[in-house]
């Protein structure tokens, strides 16, 4: 993982994040300067960032919001300070309401982002500096050490470009905490068309079918917030009595980049997850990245023990396939 340490300084009333890279600093330099490229790994996983506006000079602004699994939402801005490319820049970093004003009652802190070049590529140095003990203790009591960090951790992907970072690597699971789990597969095909065979009966009984000698019996898909979805597979060969199924309601839609919808096993008492799913397109190339939420670790490991990675790589190469065919 990029991020090498995060320590917090009560005395110097500072929070500190360092993080190393396999790319020069100009690569690095350009991640953090472009809002499109920015907001692919500025907000956590589960809270994607995205930039309304970005003035990079002195005076300037930016403005963005994040936007939460089950749809809330938080605003934040920065002041550019000082710019000095590729080595630096500084920012007066605020909580915001929706039109970017910075919110009174909310601590406001000093940011500088630091690029050095380094053996292996580059390394950031973000320093986080606030106007008291107790506005430090307020952020990192909301989780900003864990949140900055898992960020941070989202950007070489973005440095590496899709194809060098997922390409010939199939699904990939990473256990992220007790409750979070990310699969990312690279597709061949654009974003728009991945889109539509995540939400279009037609096309998704084509590919979601799992391990081989199943097929979807029941695709009933309603792609709006507080829309419900039921899915249902049974075997090739056998009764009705083995089919399983899954239903569920879409709390978050924004075509054709995110989707976040709960998910329940038809017919238990199991409880539900949140499944996040977010596409990427780049080159002809689009990401699948999928957050799934656990109720805990117990119920997160039994999921895992089930082979579902090699169920969903088995599913995510039929797509491949039925997408050359549209």
């Amino acid at each position: 993982m990029p991020v090498t340490d995060v320590t917090t300084d009560p005395e110097a009333l500072t929070m500190t994040l360092t993080a190393d890279f396999a790319a020069p600093v100009e690569r690095l330099w350009q991640a953090f300067t472009d809002p499109r490229q920015l907001e692919q790994f500025w907000g956590p996983p589960g809270w994607p960032a995205t930039f309304t506006s970005f003035d990079l000079e002195p005076g300037g602004r930016a403005v963005y919001r994040m936007t939460g699994p089950r749809g809330e939402r938080s605003y934040g801005s920065w002041e550019f300070l000082g710019v000095d490319a590729p080595r630096s820049f500084e920012v007066l970093d605020a909580f915001a309401d929706e039109d970017g004003t910075p919110l009174a009652d909310m601590p406001q802190s000093r940011m500088v982002f630091g690029f050095e070049t380094t053996d292996g590529g580059s390394r950031l140095r973000n320093v986080t500096h606030f106007a008291s003990a107790e506005a430090l203790e307020q952020v990192v009591a909301m989780g900003a050490v864990q949140g900055a960090t898992m960020a941070m951790n989202q950007l070489d992907r973005v440095l590496e470009g899709l194809r060098a970072y997922a390409q010939g690597k199939g699904t990939r699971t990473e256990i992220l905490d007790d409750q979070h789990v990310r699969i990312t597969r690279l597709i061949e095909g654009p974003i728009d068309l991945v889109w539509r065979a995540h939400h279009e009966s037609e096309l998704l009984q084509q590919w979601l079918l799992g391990p081989d000698g199943w097929r979807m019996s029941v695709c009933e898909v309603d792609p709006r917030v507080g829309g419900h979805y039921r899915y249902q597979w049974q075997p090739l060969e056998g009764t009705e009595d083995e089919t399983f199924g899954f239903d569920g309601e879409t709390l978050v839609i924004d075509a054709p980049h995110r989707a976040v919808t709960t998910e329940h096993m038809t017919g238990t008492d199991y409880p539900a997850t949140l499944n996040d799913l977010s596409l990427y397109e780049e080159d002809g190339a689009t990401l699948i990245t999928l957050l799934i939420e656990y109720p805990d670790a117990q119920t997160r490991d039994i999921v895992l023990a089930t082979g579902m990675t090699d169920g969903m790589e088995a599913s995510y190469a039929r797509l491949e396939g039925a997408l050359a065919g549209v």
